[in-house]
């Protein structure tokens, strides 16, 4: 959405249940709606990840369901932005957000992606926001990286582009 696009395994979505919706009656309505979880201990998965990870019977593509919890998901929903995808408007992470999920994660896909949001939308990016975030999360994690993974990767983009 926000950078180059590129084939991807599944789908990923983060959710907040209503107040009066559990985590079982959230499974059986995704199961009438044709999707089936892949895992077979949902309460020890969900409590060690926050996920829930269902395929689509139909298609057999795997759908990564993150339930939010209070702090940064609660965050990115919040701020999330109302996009037309083939017609139908969905909240889709900001680009911001989506950077710093992918710093979070690390992966050299997610890296790949990180570069390819910040050469597609360059300055029309909140970086200082992005940045802020990431050092809070540096702090409430006892880490120290995250930031130096994005200063990496803007550098990366500055030096393709010359």
């Amino acid at each position: 959405m926000w950078g180059v696009p590129r084939l991807s395994a599944d789908v990923d979505i983060t959710i907040r249940l209503r107040h009066d919706q559990s985590t079982p009656a959230f499974v059986s309505a995704m199961r009438s709606a044709g999707f089936e979880l892949r895992i077979s201990d949902v309460d020890d998965f969900v409590r060690k990840t926050r996920v829930l990870p269902f395929v689509h019977r139909a298609s057999r593509i795997p759908l990564d369901v993150v339930l939010a919890g209070p702090g940064p998901e609660e965050e990115f929903i919040a701020r999330a932005r109302r996009v037309s995808v083939s017609g139908v408007v969905v909240p889709v992470l900001s680009p911001e957000d989506l950077i710093v999920t992918k710093v979070l994660a690390g992966r050299p896909k997610d890296l790949e992606d990180i570069r390819g949001i910040i050469s597609k939308r360059g300055k029309e990016l909140d970086l200082s926001g992005t940045r802020a975030l990431l050092r809070l999360l540096e702090e409430g994690l006892g880490q120290s990286d995250l930031l130096p993974l994005l200063e990496a990767q803007i550098a990366a983009v500055l030096r393709a582009k010359r």
